[in-house]
C-alpha cells in the first residue's frame, strides 16, 4: 500500500470518527431521545438545526467521497479491516472528550486492533 493510499483510507476513517464523535455531542445536548409520533418533526427540525448534528452529517459525507478514492487504489479486503482504527480513535476522544472510561479491557482491545493494522498496512 503507499502513503497517498493510506493517507486517504486514514483521511476517511478520521472523517467517519469525526462524524460520530459530533454525533454523539449532538446527542449530548438533547438529552435522551425517545421519537415518537407526536415528536417525530419538531424532533427531526431540532436535530436539523444543531451544529453537531451538521457537522457529524457533512463529516459523513466527506467521508464517504474519501472513501470512494480509497476504494479506487486499494483492494477492499485491506481497506475495510482499516477502519477499525476509528474504534482507537473514538474510544481515546471519547474518553478525553465525553469523560468515558477506559479500562484495561478496552486498552486491551485497543493493543489488538492497532497490532492487526499494523499486520494488515504491511501485507
Amino acid at each position: 500500500m503507499t502513503a497517498a493510499s493510506f493517507g486517504l483510507i486514514l483521511a476517511g476513517v478520521l472523517l467517519n470518527a469525526t462524524a460520530q464523535l459530533l454525533l454523539k455531542a449532538g446527542t449530548n445536548t438533547l438529552g435522551v431521545i425517545t421519537p415518537t409520533a407526536a415528536n417525530a418533526l419538531p424532533l427531526a427540525g431540532v436535530i436539523a438545526t444543531n451544529p453537531h448534528f451538521l457537522g457529524g452529517f457533512a463529516c459523513y459525507g466527506i467521508s464517504v467521497l474519501v472513501w470512494i478514492l480509497a476504494l479506487s487504489r486499494v483492494p477492499v479486503s485491506v481497506a475495510y479491516p482499516m477502519l477499525s482504527i476509528g474504534y482507537v480513535v473514538n474510544a481515546l476522544a471519547a474518553g478525553y472528550l465525553f469523560s468515558e472510561a477506559l479500562t484495561s479491557g478496552r486498552w486491551l482491545g485497543i493493543g489488538f486492533i492497532m497490532i492487526g493494522v499494523y499486520l494488515l498496512a504491511r501485507s
